[in-house]
């Protein structure tokens, strides 16, 4: 956006010295579509000062004020919220079983999980428990484990969880699950006692959206490219 555009649109805004609400949508709805960076921002704010000083001399000062006010509370960037679970979990050793166990036991209205394998009957039981609670689940899993010895897949999916494997020759190797659609747990742990007991593994557990909201983005997309076990 041109700077010329800005003091015309801001110059609109300020000719009765009162920004209404049609004009505070209008004014939100340009910055969004135009997806203005910080900087350009700070430049229209600077125009907005610039434009109110040039009133004051001969206008109510209260009003400009008012105005400028309003105006700055739109080109003020939001402050990004702050993640209130920020987590990171070792193996070998229980952390990262308990932490899965625990967003499991306290999601209450879907979990998608995308693992490479499950085999943990700790896990699963704890899956079972969060269906049985009326926590709607999808699993989406690797083709080639689902069917190895122990797995524990297609038990979820005799006990009605919607299950589906990829259909692709090479593995799906992901492991990471979104709780509620607002904390995603992933890392290198995968879903088995030997990831507990032996291996050296982690996970990270957030609710920060900007983690959060990829995953979530790319789980929906993979279950929608597959088709139902």
């Amino acid at each position: 956006m041109k700077p010329e555009e800005v003091d015309g649109i801001l110059a609109a805004t300020l000719e009765d010295h009162h920004l209404s609400r049609g004009e505070k949508h209008a004014l939100e709805e340009l910055l969004r579509s135009d997806e203005v960076r910080p900087e350009e921002l700070a430049f229209f704010r600077h125009r907005a000062f610039a434009l109110a000083r040039e009133q004051l001399p001969s206008h109510d000062a209260r009003l400009v004020l008012d105005w400028l006010e309003g105006v700055n509370k739109i080109l003020v960037p939001p402050t990004p919220k702050a993640p209130s679970r920020a987590e990171v979990h070792f193996s070998p050793g229980p952390d990262c079983l308990e932490a899965i166990k625990q967003r499991l036991a306290e999601a209450s209205r879907c979990v998608d999980i995308c693992v490479f394998t499950i085999t943990d009957d700790r896990v699963a039981t704890a899956i079972l428990a969060a269906h049985r609670r009326g926590v709607k689940l999808r699993v989406v899993t690797d083709d080639d484990k689902a069917h190895d010895k122990g797995s524990d897949v297609f038990e979820l999916a005799d006990a009605g969880i919607e299950v589906r494997v990829d259909q692709s020759e090479h593995h799906m190797h992901h492991k990471f699950a979104v709780f509620d659609r607002s904390i995603v747990v992933t890392g290198s742990y995968n879903w088995t006692r030997s990831a507990a007991q032996s291996n050296a593994e982690n996970i990270l557990v957030s609710d920060d959206g900007r983690l959060v909201a990829p995953y979530q983005r790319v789980f929906d997309e993979m279950w929608a490219s597959l088709a139902p076990r």
